[in-house]
């Protein structure tokens, strides 16, 4: 197991388990490519995950499209409720990646597992094209999307891991690792017992699932090395 080997397993279509860290959320998401989350990986990560399904991308694809992080939504609503909401005291991060909520336009409710998969896969071809710098791209989106809806969008830090080493920038890395559309479709590994599941337990449902578990150093020390040329490690 490592990170050549859960990119190429993205890579194929097939999902991965990303594990954070202990001193974060200490929390593993199943992780897919979303070009290929179809209507089986959404069924997948609604039932054998059971987190909230959120699709991410990166801060550049975000800042290209238009799409804000909620945080500014609100606090550019200058409503009073949402600075007394405020997030500042969540205490494994100092910021929340989450960003609005799209349906594309051909669903009908778009919750369904059909309908989330094309809402996931077709903003996959978006970031195809804004990662392109495609005229083309914000088009497509105001055109074919439509918010709110039932698809979370999570949008990276603008350093990437070098700034936030959350699910959101590690599945991205991963993706970008392994040649992919800068996009993931991501949800929480949830227990039987509704909490979360313990990284021993994930790394087991990956084994008998013949899954990739991999963990957020790893991807980390991975991407630093391609893009940096060093070793954190060292």
């Amino acid at each position: 197991m490592g990170v050549k080997e859960a990119a190429a397993s993205l890579k194929s279509g097939k999902p991965v388990l990303l594990f954070d860290s202990e001193d974060r959320e200490g929390e593993t998401d199943l992780v897919f490519a979303s070009q290929f989350a179809d209507s089986s990986a959404i069924r997948m990560l609604r039932k054998e995950a059971g987190g909230l399904v959120c699709v991410a991308m990166p801060y550049g694809i975000a800042e290209y499209l238009g799409i804000p992080f909620m945080a500014e939504v609100y606090r550019n609503s200058g409503m009073k409720i949402f600075d007394m909401l405020n997030d500042r005291d969540v205490k494994y991060d100092t910021k929340s990646s989450f960003s609005i909520t799209v349906n594309h336009r051909n669903t009908f409710t778009g919750i369904p597992d059909n309908d989330r998969a094309l809402t996931v896969m077709e903003f996959s071809h978006v970031v195809a094209l804004a990662a392109r710098k495609d005229s083309r791209a914000v088009d497509e989106f105001t055109g074919n999307f439509r918010s709110p809806g039932h698809v979370h969008l999570l949008i990276g830090d603008k350093n990437m891991i070098v700034g936030r080493r959350g699910h959101t920038e590690l599945s991205l890395a991963l993706a970008e690792l392994g040649g992919l559309v800068p996009c993931t479709a991501i949800a929480e590994m949830l227990g039987e017992d509704g909490k979360s599941l313990g990284k021993r337990d994930a790394a087991e449902y990956a084994r008998r699932s013949d899954l990739e578990f991999v963990e957020g150093k790893e991807v980390v020390n991975e991407y630093l090395k391609r893009r940096q040329g060093w070793d954190i490690q060292q």
